[in-house]
């Protein structure tokens, strides 16, 4: 029982209070991000999970929007 019910509840409220915590940070954060270079302040990305399921994460964009999406390494001026 303690598995099943009590750790994941202890877990869920502390994800929650961080959170809370942390939302003004996040906030100010996505201001920054888009003060700097308006468009989306999040970045899509699909990842492998476990057994080789996909799964989308968020995170916050830290490139430019007009970034080429190609590898670095192909650019013939990296800057």
């Amino acid at each position: 029982m303690y598995k099943s019910v009590i750790k994941r509840l202890f877990d869920f409220t502390l994800s929650l209070i961080a959170i809370i915590v942390m939302l003004p940070l996040f906030a100010l954060i996505g201001i920054i991000i888009y003060i700097d270079d308006p468009g989306p302040v999040f970045f899509r990305q699909e990842r492998m999970g476990k057994d080789k399921k996909m799964f989308s994460i968020y995170k916050f964009r830290s490139m430019k929007k007009d970034t080429p999406q190609i590898p670095g390494y192909r650019l013939d001026n990296a800057d």
